[in-house]
């Protein structure tokens, strides 16, 4: 007999004209990793949501170790062993280590805090995991992977049987990500289990001992891990066969140079410099790198949001000077950030005001009016393009999925007429089948002449789209390598040659 850690039995949640959890069932067992996986809307934050305590399922229960549970609220989920790390990190930064940990129940002794039994029970919670740390360093001072380490440490402080973990390594390095996996092996060498959330496939098959897949609010199935494949994942999750990951590309060869930067160094000290390339008409190039390889910097700099120390930027045989973002723009540069919520999107701005945000003027009137229909049949038109899926272009962005809030990004720039894209970090915390459509919307507009400067710390993402791929080190260009030269292991031997 299975010897399930949590059982979840018919769970149904309803939101107004929305069933978010459709009579959700299925066991996960004991000091195991159980990934949850499925597109953006599929039902899992929801899910998780209500076994934490921050929603109230209106049908359906828990049985936690053999025992009915109900999560009250998130406090009733602590106490009850059930703890939560959620993809955002928030822990005080001008706090220690262990007031982070204890933060909310400090040890006492009398009316006193007992700081001598925090600082020991402290540090046997991190010993349990391994991680080498003075408790008493400020939170401030730490890496997200070692914040990462002190809220699973934090985790066990509550005696957690199931750990929930949202998008761990969103913003981990590859050395960082495998760290994380020896922390979650202590864990469940502990007899804990740890409900495994995350876009990224490649993890799931190495990290999970089983997968559930959810798909419009329904878990699809549970299988063991060894049982499925990539595609096998995919295919459950989107509901159909998908033969590729990334849009097959006719391959003809690309002449005409849209760009070409010489020598290109910033002013920081944290910045790059001497980095050269060329961009040809129609192509996406790649830039790979570990993170601290500066490839944002670099890219950032070209869009005029840093400032340039010395170089040459040659735009369509003519020498361009990029002092700003507005200088950037003149010259049909256009940028998707990689952090979209925090610097790309308005949220509370309808899908139609964010499109035109960079466009006003070309809708202004002599008399400082706006084209209101010249507007909105041009924002339609590039939505229609770009098959973007929103109840109307007057919705609020914040409600539609990462994938078309994406997709409305590109129309803010194709209506700028900009004919140099930088994408940096283009699918992230975007689910597959959304990534897919990003991939043919990338894949549609080179085949226009658009050209595509992609920077990606997928390395799937980086050999399945790229034409080239410019590697950087250090703030250094250690290489450019041409279809025939792409393997994972070339990129990685460049992306460490400084290190």
């Amino acid at each position: 007999m299975e010897d399930f850690l949590l059982e979840i039995h018919d769970i149904v949640k309803k939101f107004p004209g929305v069933l978010a959890l459709d009579h959700v069932s299925f066991n996960i067992k004991r000091g195991t990793v159980h990934a949850l996986v499925g597109e953006n809307g599929a039902g899992k934050s929801t899910l998780m949501n209500c076994l934490f305590g921050i929603l109230r399922p209106d049908q359906g229960y828990f049985i936690l170790d053999g025992k009915k549970y109900e999560a009250g609220n998130p406090h009733v989920a602590l106490t009850s062993g059930i703890a939560m790390i959620h993809q955002e990190l928030s822990p005080l930064m001008e706090m220690t280590v262990q007031d982070n940990i204890w933060l909310g129940r400090f040890k006492r002794k009398g009316i006193v805090v007992d700081e001598a039994a925090m600082l020991n029970d402290t540090k046997d919670l991190l010993q349990r995991i391994e991680f080498d740390i003075n408790p008493r360093t400020y939170a401030k001072n730490l890496s997200v992977s070692q914040l990462q380490a002190v809220e699973i440490a934090k985790s066990l402080s509550y005696n957690a049987k199931i750990i929930i973990m949202d998008e761990p390594t969103s913003s981990l390095t590859t050395s960082e990500t495998e760290h994380l996996f020896k922390l979650i092996k202590k864990v469940k060498d502990s007899g804990a289990s740890v409900i495994y959330i995350s876009h990224k496939l490649e993890e799931i098959i190495t990290i999970a001992d089983d997968v559930t897949v959810m798909r419009d609010g329904a878990a699809v199935g549970t299988w063991p891990i060894n049982e499925l494949n990539i595609d096998d994942v995919i295919n459950k999750m989107v509901g159909r066969q998908i033969k590729q990951r990334f849009p097959q590309q006719e391959v003809l060869p690309k002449e005409e140079t849209a760009l070409s930067v010489k020598n290109l160094t910033s002013f920081a000290d944290n910045g790059f410099e001497d980095i050269s390339f060329t961009l040809k008409k129609g192509e996406i190039l790649g830039i790979g790198g570990l993170v601290g390889s500066r490839r944002t910097e670099l890219v950032e700099t070209l869009f005029g949001l840093r400032r340039i120390k010395g170089g040459q930027i040659v735009k369509d045989n003519k020498d361009i000077k990029i002092r700003s973002p507005i200088d950037a723009i003149s010259h049909g540069f256009g940028l998707l950030t990689e952090e979209r919520r925090a610097t790309g999107i308005i949220p509370m701005l309808s899908v139609k005001d964010n499109i035109l945000i960079s466009n006003l003027k070309q809708f202004t009137s002599k008399f400082g009016t706006v084209k209101t229909k010249q507007a909105v049949d041009k924002v339609t038109e590039a939505c229609t393009l770009l098959q973007v899926k929103a109840p109307s272009i007057d919705s609020r962005i914040m409600t539609l999925s990462g994938g078309n809030q994406q997709k409305v990004l590109f129309c803010r720039w194709l209506l700028n007429k900009s004919n140099i894209l930088i994408l940096d970090e283009p699918t992230r915390g975007v689910d597959v089948g959304a990534k897919y459509e990003i991939y043919k919307t990338m894949r549609e507009l080179t085949a226009q002449g658009y050209s595509i400067i992609m920077v990606s710390s997928e390395m799937p993402e980086l050999l399945g789209m790229s034409d080239r791929i410019l590697v950087m080190c250090a703030g250094q260009a250690t290489g450019i390598l041409s279809k025939d030269e792409f393997s994972q292991k070339e990129v990685m031997r460049l992306a460490m040659q400084h290190m």
